[in-house]
């Protein structure tokens, strides 16, 4: 019951949305489902823009980085998102949030109901109260449902948004839409990888690359589990060594078309309503 009644509340926030959105629009909203994966540095960010028009952006990046990415994709008229997620609350997650809740009006922030330790988290609570956003936790289990598209919640359960690890909290997203399935897994380790095998039996189109590249993420189980046919790294200049050859070669070995931001810049792909074929454009 919880789980249908957070998805009745999501829902009723982008019908409301839709109407909004639609009497500002000077084209009619696309039929095909865009993602781009944006360069925002050593960080992630997506965003996601539904058939229909409905957008929802995931995380956004360490910085402001992300205004800029998105002042180059949406129009001018376009000020408003529905829905914002943050897979967790890390620095390279959420940070850009606080700009972008300043320059766009925004629907609903979705979160896993953990707080994140820095001030910056902080500012970031402190921005959605003073917006009056909507702000609803999701879990395991819960759904977004749009049109003929979907949004399931694989991950955390009730023991992993507990636990001392992070990552281990990550909202993790399949989404289905126009007959492909892409993963959104945040910097999920090899324990909720493992979770995801023995729970879930899918393959998927495009794989949005745990943790920039760690190598102890994307384990040989998993991918040789989910098969990606296109494989994301949102990655910048750091230190730890991402993307890690290790990684590389493991992505490599399932036969997953390799795109990172750090080398090609913001990822644009695009499903159309009628083909199979993933086009896949780079912004450098």
């Amino acid at each position: 019951m919880k789980n249908r009644n957070i998805a009745l509340v999501v829902a009723l926030f982008l019908s409301l949305d839709i109407f909004v959105w639609r009497t500002i629009a000077l084209t009619k909203p696309s039929d095909n489902l865009n993602i781009y994966f944006l360069s925002v540095g050593q960080g992630d960010s997506e965003l996601v823009i539904l058939p229909g028009g409905v957008k929802i952006l995931i995380d956004a990046g360490p910085d402001n980085k992300v205004i800029g990415e998105l002042d180059s994709i949406l129009r001018p008229t376009e000020r408003y998102i529905d829905l914002v997620i943050v897979s967790h609350p890390q620095a390279d997650h959420f940070n850009g949030f606080i700009d972008v809740l300043k320059h766009y009006q925004v629907g609903a922030f979705i979160h896993n109901g953990r707080a994140g330790a820095a001030q910056s988290w902080k500012e970031l609570a402190q921005t959605v109260k003073e917006n009056k956003i909507p702000a609803v936790a999701l879990a395991a289990g819960d759904k977004i449902n749009y049109l003929e598209s979907k949004l399931d919640i694989l991950s955390p359960n009730e023991n992993f948004i507990n636990s001392k690890e992070l990552n281990d909290t990550v909202l993790v997203a399949l989404l289905q839409s126009q007959s492909a399935k892409v993963l959104f897994t945040g910097d999920v380790g090899k324990k909720i990888e493992d979770y995801l095998i023995n729970k879930l039996d899918f393959k998927v189109d495009v794989l949005k690359v745990a943790h920039h590249g760690s190598k102890y993420s994307s384990g040989r189980e998993f991918l040789a589990a989910i098969l990606p046919k296109i494989s994301v790294i949102e990655v910048g200049k750091n230190s730890y060594g991402h993307p890690t050859e290790e990684v590389l070669n493991r992505l490599a070995a399932v036969g997953a078309a390799i795109y990172r931001t750090d080398r090609d810049g913001t990822i644009k792909m695009v499903f159309p309503k009628k083909s199979s074929e993933i086009q896949v454009f780079k912004k450098k």
